[in-house]
């Protein structure tokens, strides 16, 4: 421990005791000198008598005190007395402990040991006081400094082991204490401005320092300038005696001090020009056996160099030295560190020995492992215009080696077969109970065995620290491919952390550095790009066959694992081709040889890359196809049949392929890469899921619910043969790719189509073979569904391109195709439904519309895929019961899709459709919007039209009553809600105002009248029913507009198509089929025609009738009265019984209800009913005369009209006479009603039995008794009437006796052959005419007792013509079988005259 006393002097009480110790330490060395060293004991003996006269004097300084005593320390030491000698060290340990020594003293000690040191005496003694003299302070320094560094080497070199092993760490130690205290000396002194040093002058050596140096750094530079001189075999100029180094311990010291003390050289630009010029250059001489010079290097370090062959323990600890220049001092020695590694890239050429090899290995090694020392040497080399692309060729060298070391097998010795080296394997299997395959490679014959382990990022070095071996080691065999191996990947893991940064750096140490020096260092886009393009080629030529030759499941996966890695360091740069390349090398490796080359087309100009850039091609030519075929069998975990390609001829077969378990984890790998990287992957997605696709095909592997894929279960549904271990593992794989195609949810909109793109192109090749009747893979159309199903919360973004391929696989005539085609849409659509949005999809309208569109575009596939329709149906049905609610704004589409079933899709289909239909209309009119309520009616009609099944159109019909009673009982709602759009609602010409609501009246109404005309009765039966009961209840409801539109747009073009298609019915017999029987009324198309026209008119006629007070408010009620009777009057006309029966009906309806409204009118101009009356006067004489009208002659189809037609007829009447101007001359109307009652009453009959004497009035028929009925209201009216009397009484009269012949005489009707009274067998027989007549006499002869005196009856002989027909009577009385008549007649002829006599008497 070291004495401190004030001023230096020895009146301190710590100087005094140290002085004391020093004066017994001169005693014991007196004592011992005493006997032999007499000179030497009188100097001890005076060195004492000093110190006491120093202790006695306090002011002496103990510097002086002590150079005093070192006289007698050095005689002592000069006897060479080992005990003296040992006394004497130990009075210098002493001073020196004590930092008592000044320079002159340090030099007096040197000189002593440096005479122990020539005289073999104590020597180590003699070093720890060196050690002691140096390191206790700095006092040292220059020429002293320089003798104790040159007595430690010259130690180093001597005879004893002991010696020279101290002396070798006592050298390493001085020489870091140099510059160490250069170090001290830089931290200690203020940062001055350094006045540059003359390069030139550095150029010439000497034994004096650079002038800028200070005294520290000028030692350090003296030093280690003459350490490269006795490195060089040159001789120093500081280290003055040195007689004897060796280049092995130089080039040590010299890797220690630029190891160490790296700051040293990069702050003095003497040092770094010591660096730059000397020491380069020496390693380059030293690197010169075998090795010519480069035109690059620097004239100045052109030196002659010997061709000797490489010694080991110099090359070795050169390449330590070359290793810590390049880590250390790359950026101060750009153009010397281009060359060192030229020169190590060298050693690793197939001629150079096994051991240098090694020793590049591991130095490349060392420099793989740092990130930023790779990407230092990309910035400055490889992206450098003109310079050698050294990371290139550092990749390029390990690749050619890898690819060496099984290409020429002769320069690694192999066994013959792999059994006699690693007798464990057998064909990649464990041999032996027990025996576990030792972790190696395999290719073409030669096995390499991995000899040495490495922690990831971590180089260890085997040979570089073999320091005591002077011969070449043997190097076990697999050891360079083993470092190669570890090299490589720490290759990537280095590119990896230089563009990703240290936050993926799983060691915290390093992690800290790497942030470090990525704070000091800007990365640069330029500078990774450039990683990837100087490695990429070189990384897979050598990765490609490692991968190949691997029969370790951990060589493999850290292999697979750096692949993935750098391809997406690819991806992530942009860099597609060698993107592309890596993981079609991934791919390759999945699937067998010969099918992987033929399935993905492996082509492989790209791996031979040449850089035009660099003035010189590439010395490497990379062939993937070399290392395709392994002959070392693999165990084989699967055989299955190889996927047919578009490729193959159409009757090809290939014979079955093996997948092995290198292959399946090849698979994980590649799945794990898309999994884990796919946002980078762009293009090559394609690759990936092609190399899949084919791998599930080989596995039996089939799409199953939800895109899933799982293993056949049974051999008809997989060709595979698969093994009990890898049966169990299917699952895993399924599960695999599952989570694979769920993580797109997580992939950029642009990575996501790109993956959606790439399985539309695998699915349209898959197609394409199907169009060839092949059996196509699903695997595309399986995980387009699933990746759909992940990604519906961003469902805008993929749903049209994905379901624009479904669609299109959708038509695809492949029934397997289009089955998991339409599976896959409608799977798609149901689940897109179902998940919840933002904002809800009940209020997204553009969501609603874009999620139901693919399945509404189902309806244009062909009607000939009838499975494609029946999945889309079940699928609407499905949504209607799950997610019929948030249907707000879909259901146009959804109406559209089951309105879109036709009579060519079938019964099946057609059924189906109609059960949605039907859930939609009882369950979903609440919710559903306005804007569907017309296409609600028209799909509804449209089921009403359909022919494929009766009940189903009946229904439909139903249905539209079901949507009535809807609008009728929520009217406020809708009348509320609805707008008039004019692409909502149809036309209706006539009525621009109409009302909304009424506008859904009016296409309920329109709709339900076109079923009234469908060809099949039942519907026609079933629609008019349904329209005009809906009329009836709900017509309460119309406005006065939309009623007249009502009538005018449905109702008469109703009748007008009625009457048209009755008109051209067929009269042939319809043929029901079956046991069905119909009644003879029914039995033809024409008959079933009439009853739908008895419908309609009847119920249009009522309907007019019971809203005629409203019509009768629009302007046009005359001309829909006089149409309306139009149609009456045609019906009354149809040969057809029902229907003119009918029609007569519908006149008397009317015009007794327009009697009864006209009577109660109170509203209107009282004239109003004129014109309507004399229309239906007209109407009714046009149908009198045309049906009475006796049929003309040779016609073969007579038509008589019937007797209850002819009664319905006249019973008419009544309303229309006060109606009809009978008392208008001029209009002749009396003479034409008569005439009609005469033809009416003389038409025959087949309704009543033959003729026959009737003895009571109520055997007239209801013809005759309407007949008399008339008659009686005219002859009343013509007595009421005077100024008319007349002009009636003559014609009534006339009339009257007409009928009363006819019961003596039978009226002829045409040229109809009429039975007569006794007659059978004719086909007309006569009406029995005898009780028409007694009647008509009788009133005859009422009306002339009444009118006897009235001058037009005398005028016309009124009583002549009674007698005459009395005459006709009696003549005929005996004929006629009715023989009560002959009362009646003599009564009226006994009035007769009596009246007449009377009148005559007066």
């Amino acid at each position: 421990m070291s004495i401190s006393w004030s001023g230096g002097t020895t009146g301190s009480e710590p100087a005094i005791k140290f002085l004391q110790q020093l004066e017994n330490d001169l005693r014991n060395l007196s004592i011992e000198l005493k006997k032999k060293y007499p000179n030497p004991r009188e100097s001890c003996e005076e060195g004492i008598v000093k110190l006491r006269n120093a202790m006695s004097n306090p002011q002496t300084p103990v510097h002086y005190v002590v150079n005093q005593i070192m006289f007698p320390v050095q005689e002592a030491c000069k006897t060479k007395d080992p005990r003296v000698v040992r006394l004497g060290v130990g009075v210098i340990q002493r001073l020196v402990t004590q930092q008592v020594v000044d320079l002159k003293c340090a030099a007096h000690i040197t000189d002593t040991l440096w005479g122990l040191m020539e005289a073999g005496v104590e020597e180590v003694k003699v070093l720890q006081t060196v050690t002691l003299l140096l390191t206790t302070n700095a006092v040292v320094h220059g020429d002293t400094l320089a003798r104790n560094l040159v007595l430690c080497f010259r130690l180093h070199f001597a005879k004893d082991s002991t010696t020279i092993n101290t002396a070798g760490a006592t050298v390493r130690q001085l020489i870091s204490l140099v510059f160490e205290r250069v170090v001290a000396e830089d931290n200690e002194s203020k940062p001055v401005e350094k006045t540059p040093s003359n390069l030139e002058e550095l150029k010439v050596l000497s034994s004096s320092p650079p002038k800028g140096l200070r005294p520290c750094a000028a030692d350090a530079y003296l030093m280690f300038q003459d350490l490269v001189q006795l490195v060089n075999a040159d001789q120093p100029y500081w280290l003055i005696g040195m007689t004897e180094m060796t280049r092995t311990f130089g080039l040590e010291l010299l890797e220690s001090v630029l190891y160490q003390y790296s700051s040293v050289f990069f702050d003095h630009p003497e040092f770094s020009f010591l660096l730059k010029e000397r020491v380069c250059a020496l390693v380059i001489k030293l690197f010169s056996p075998n090795i010519k010079y480069r035109n690059s290097v620097p004239a100045s370090v052109q030196q002659a160099s010997s061709l000797d062959k490489p010694y080991f323990p110099i090359s070795m600890r050169l390449l330590r030295v070359v290793s810590i220049l390049i880590q250390r001092y790359h950026c101060l020695l750009v153009t010397e560190c281009e060359i060192f590694l030229s020169l190590i890239v060298k050693f690793l050429d197939p001629d150079k020995p096994c051991w240098q090899r090694s020793l590049a290995l591991e130095v490349l090694h060392k420099l793989c492992v740092q990130p930023m020392l790779l990407e230092s040497f990309c910035e400055c080399y490889d992206l450098k215009a003109h310079a050698t692309k050294i990371f290139r060729d550092i990749v390029n060298s390990l690749g050619a080696f890898v690819q060496s070391l099984f290409v020429h097998p002769q320069l690694n010795p192999a066994p013959k077969t792999p059994i006699e080296q690693s007798p464990a394997l057998l064909a990649g299997m464990p041999v032996g109970p027990g025996v576990t395959p030792q972790p190696g490679f395999y290719l073409r014959g030669v096995w390499l065995p991995l000899a040495a382990t490495f922690v990831p990022g971590q180089a260890k070095s085997t040979y570089l620290d073999m320091l005591d071996r002077i011969e070449p080691p043997g190097i076990p065999e697999g050891y360079g491919i083993s470092v190669a191996y570890a090299a490589l990947l720490d290759v990537i893991r280095s590119i990896s952390l230089a563009i990703n940064g240290p936050s993926k750096v799983e060691n915290a140490e390093e992690e800290k550095a790497a942030s470090t020096e990525e704070s000091e260092k800007p990365k640069s886009k330029a500078v990774h790009a450039q990683l990837i393009n100087s490695s990429w080629c070189g990384l897979l030529a050598a990765l490609s066959p490692l991968l190949e030759a691997s029969t370790d499941e951990i060589i493999m996966e850290n292999v697979l694992q750096s692949m993935q890695t750098f391809s997406s360091l690819c991806g992530q740069l942009e860099i597609n081709t060698a993107r592309d390349a890596f993981i079609t090398a991934i791919c390759k490796a999945s699937l067998p040889p010969h099918y992987a080359l033929s399935m993905l087309n492996i082509v492989t100009p790209s791996l031979n890359r040449s850089h035009p850039h660099d003035g010189h091609d590439s010395n490497m030519q990379y062939n993937l196809n070399a290392f395709s075929e392994n002959d070392f069998r693999q165990q084989v975990v699967a055989v299955g049949t190889p996927l047919p390609s578009v490729s193959w001829p159409a009757g090809a077969q290939q014979g079955p392929v093996m997948l092995t378990s290198k292959n399946l984890q090849c698979m994980r790998a590649l799945l794990s890469l898309a999994h884990c990287h796919g946002s980078i992957l762009g293009a090559s997605w394609y690759l990936i899921l092609t190399t899949l696709q084919h791998l599930v095909w080989i596995l039996g592997l089939k799409p199953s619910t939800g895109g899933s894929l799982k293993a056949g279960r049974s051999t008809a549904d997989s060709n595979a043969v698969i093994t009990t271990a890898v049966m169990a593992d299917l699952p895993v794989l399924s599960a695999m790719l599952s989570r694979l195609f769920e993580s797109s949810q997580y992939l950029d909109e642009v990575a996501l189509h790109h993956l959606v793109d790439a399985l539309c192109k695998l699915s349209r090749e898959a197609m394409e073979l199907a169009y060839s009747n092949r059996e196509p893979s699903l695997f595309a159309v399986a995980k387009l569904l699933e990746t759909g199903l992940v990604n519906l919360p961003r469902v805008e973004v993929l749903w049209r391109p994905l379901t624009n391929h479904l669609l299109e696989v959708c038509h695809h005539p492949h029934i397997r195709m289009r089955e998991w085609g339409v599976e896959a849409v409608t799977y798609l659509v149901k689940a897109a439904l179902l998940h919840k949005y933002k904002p809800p999809l009940k209020d997204n309208k553009k969501l609603q519309t874009l999620l139901l569109s693919p399945l509404a575009e189902l309806s244009a596939v062909p009607h000939t895929h009838g499975d494609v329709r029946q999945k889309q149906l079940e699928c609407v049905l499905q949504i209607l019961h799950s997610s019929g609610e948030i249907l707000s704004h879909g259901w146009p589409l959804v109406l559209g899709i089951i309105g879109a079933v036709n009579d060519q899709q079938g019964e099946v289909l057609i059924r189906l459709a109609f059960q949605c239909l039907q859930l939609v209309i009882t369950d979903f009119l609440p919710v559903m919007p306005w804007r569907c309520l017309p296409l609600c009616v028209d799909t509804a009609v449209k089921f009403g039209f359909q022919t494929q099944e009766l009940n189903i159109s009946l229904t439909a019909v139903g249905l539209m009553w079901n949507i009535s009673d809807y609008f009728y009982q929520n009217q406020d709602k809708l009348s509320s809600s609805l707008n008039s759009e004019e692409a909502i609602f149809p036309e209706f010409p006539g009525t621009p105002n109409m009302p909304p609501f009424d506008k859904l009246w009016m296409c309920l109404y329109a709709r339900l009248g076109d079923l009234c005309v469908d060809p099949r009765p039942s519907v026609r039966k079933s629609a008019g029913q349904t329209l005009f009961s809906t009329l009836s209840a709900h017509g309460v409801l119309l406005r006065q507009p939309t009623l007249h539109a009502v009538l005018w747009q449905v109702l008469f073009p109703l009748l007008d198509k009625v009457r048209s298609l009755s008109s051209s019915a067929s009269s042939e017999k319809v043929d029901p089929g079956g046991n069905i029987l119909i009644h003879h009324s029914r039995n033809t198309a024409q008959k079933q025609w009439a009853e739908t026209q008895v419908m309609t008119l009847s119920n249009v006629v009522r309907v007019f009738n019971s809203k005629r007070q409203l019509l009768q408010s629009a302007g046009d009620f005359t001309d829909a009265w006089s149409l309306l009777l139009g149609f009456i009057e045609y019906s009354s006309l149809n040969k057809n019984n029902e229907v003119s029966l009918s029609g007569l009906k519908c006149l008397q309806e009317m015009l007794y209800q327009g009697k009864g409204l006209e009577d109660g009118a109170t509203e209107g101009p009282p004239t109003q009913w004129g014109p309507l009356w004399a229309a239906a006067w007209t109407s009714w004489l046009r149908i009198g005369e045309e049906s009475t009208f006796p049929p003309p002659e040779n016609e073969e189809d007579v038509y008589v009209p019937t007797q209850a037609f002819l009664a319905a007829l006249v019973q008419t009447l009544p309303a229309l006479l006060p109606h009809a101007g009978l008392d208008k001359p001029e209009q002749a109307q009396l003479g034409r009603l008569l005439k009609v009652l005469h033809q009416a009453v003389a038409v025959p009959s087949q309704e009543y039995p033959p003729f026959q004497m009737l003895t009571n009035e109520s055997a007239l028929s209801p013809l005759q008794d309407a007949v008399i009925n008339t008659l009686t209201t005219l002859q009343n009216d013509a007595l009421i009437d005077n100024a008319h009397m007349e002009s009636m009484l003559s014609e009534i009269f006339q009339q009257l006796l007409t009928f009363v012949k006819f019961a003596c005489v039978a009226p002829q009707y045409g040229n109809l052959q009429i039975k007569s009274n006794c007659q059978m067998g004719p086909e007309w027989g006569a009406v029995n005419y005898v009780p028409f007549g007694e009647k008509c006499l009788s009133m005859a002869v009422k009306l002339f007792l009444k009118t006897a005196e009235e001058e037009t009856v005398i005028k016309n002989q009124t009583l002549q013509n009674i007698l005459e027909v009395m005459l006709l009577y009696l003549q005929k009385a005996f004929s006629i079988l009715r023989f009560s008549f002959w009362l009646p007649s003599h009564v009226a002829l006994f009035f007769s005259l009596r009246k007449n006599t009377l009148f005559l008497h007066f």
